[in-house]
């Protein structure tokens, strides 16, 4: 394993346990047994690690939700959507440590313009995903059909604010059961395709 790779996965730790805004280029370095120059040569700087770490967990989660939701190819595209949000719903707990980071990271995008770039790739390239995933459920064959992009649009943005809201108020979250009961009386259609329980 190169530095880069040590870099990565001290980051990776370091945002489960310290938080975003806790961690030092020094923390970093003693993690991985590397040095201060490693960071500065492979990302440019410790806010760019740290995102690239963020980024690097998210893209992973969004494959594995992805996974989830495609698992049955006679699904719905409502369903195909809902097994996704149930299975996200499960695992917030477990990816709280490192959703505070994102936010923590998110907040300081504003000021630094490498540092959104880098967040705006990402939800880029998990947008794209996503809309390659709602192209296959809606038999279309091109992802880049205006229409798939702005459903995995949609998709991301309640997986956003439910992870949100999980870091806010998590007692307030509906459980799986209860979210898609409710986005069976939002779209009655999910209703005949057995979504409600």
């Amino acid at each position: 394993m190169g530095h880069r790779e040590q870099l990565l996965a001290a980051a990776r730790k370091l945002l489960e346990t310290q938080g975003y805004a806790h961690i030092t280029a020094r923390d970093l370095v003693a993690a991985s047994g590397t040095n201060l120059a490693s960071i500065g040569y492979h990302f440019g700087s410790k806010a760019e690690l740290l995102a690239e770490a963020i980024g690097e967990v998210l893209e992973e989660w969004t494959t594995t939700l992805a996974t989830i939701a495609m698992a049955d190819p006679t699904a719905s595209p409502i369903e195909h959507a809902t097994t996704a949000w149930a299975a996200m719903l499960a695992q917030l707990p477990t990816q709280r440590p490192l959703l505070l980071s994102f936010m923590e990271a998110l907040a300081q995008a504003e000021r630094d313009p490498k540092l959104r770039e880098q967040f705006a790739g990402f939800y880029r390239r998990c947008r794209a995903q996503v809309a390659r995933l709602v192209a296959e459920s809606l038999g279309r064959p091109d992802a880049d059909d205006p229409l798939c992009d702005a459903i995995a649009s949609f998709v991301i943005a309640v997986c956003d604010g439910l992870a949100v809201q999980s870091l806010l108020d998590p007692t307030r979250l509906p459980d799986q059961a209860a979210f898609r009961a409710g986005l069976a009386a939002l779209l009655p259609q999910s209703a005949n395709t057995g979504m409600a329980g």
